[in-house]
């Protein structure tokens, strides 16, 4: 897969948008309030961190996730960095990153850093202050060969009607594999394959109030064994 990388066209010379799954990369009306809507708030966060939570990720795309919670982290005061696993199939390049990112100047000095480790190393082993590392490839191989275990799921691949592969039963079975007792999972979207597909992977899964002019989203929490 190491020759896979992202093609973009971009929307309004911000929005990066996927022209092999024609989907934007982030919401047209605020990415990072969406972020923040769906991923946080999805996941119960930052109320649920503690030492050594980990969040684990489908579809990394610009890094803003990484960036939201990682800053969410960090103004939450505790000691230890957060541990972020992420998945990625079609990586872009660090001056699309950069571009991408130039949307939310909020994030400051964290995309500043994350782009430039971007840039030496797309699996991040040289980035600083977060225990972050991204797994090239197809998820659907990557993911079973892992051993950990999320406290939180971020699952944010294209849309599941222009990108299903990412939501299939198999992939989301593997996700509850690699879920804690009692951890969670969070979407933004409400389709009912992938919300049967969740349920049949063990979570417990609710139709929520989505982000602006979405409808609903997904959560999740991982029945306790």
């Amino acid at each position: 897969m190491g020759d896979q990388h992202a093609e973009l066209d971009w929307r309004d010379q911000a929005i990066p948008v996927s022209t092999r799954f024609d989907d934007p990369y982030f919401s047209l009306e605020n990415g990072l309030a969406e972020t923040r809507h769906v991923f946080l708030a999805g996941n119960d966060l930052p109320s649920r961190f503690a030492p050594g939570f980990h969040i684990a990720e489908l579809g990394f795309g610009t890094g803003l996730n990484l960036l939201t919670a990682w800053m969410a982290w960090e103004q939450a005061g505790h000691a230890g960095p957060l541990t972020f696993t992420s998945f990625e199939a079609f990586p872009m390049t660090a001056d699309e990153m950069a571009r991408a990112l130039a949307a939310f100047p909020e994030m400051g000095s964290y995309a500043n850093r994350l782009v430039t480790a971007w840039a030496e190393d797309k699996t991040l082993s040289t980035l600083g202050g977060i225990h972050a590392r991204v797994i090239l490839g197809d998820a659907r191989e990557t993911l079973a060969a892992e051993s950990f275990a999320a406290d939180a799921w971020f699952l944010d691949g294209f849309s599941p009607a222009k990108n299903p592969e990412l939501w299939d039963a198999n992939l989301m079975a593997q996700v509850g594999a690699h879920t804690t007792s009692s951890g969670t999972a969070a979407t933004y979207t409400a389709a009912g394959f992938v919300r049967r597909n969740l349920a049949n992977a063990g979570f417990s899964v609710t139709r929520v109030p989505g982000f602006g002019r979405k409808r609903h989203m997904t959560t999740c929490v991982k029945a306790p064994a």
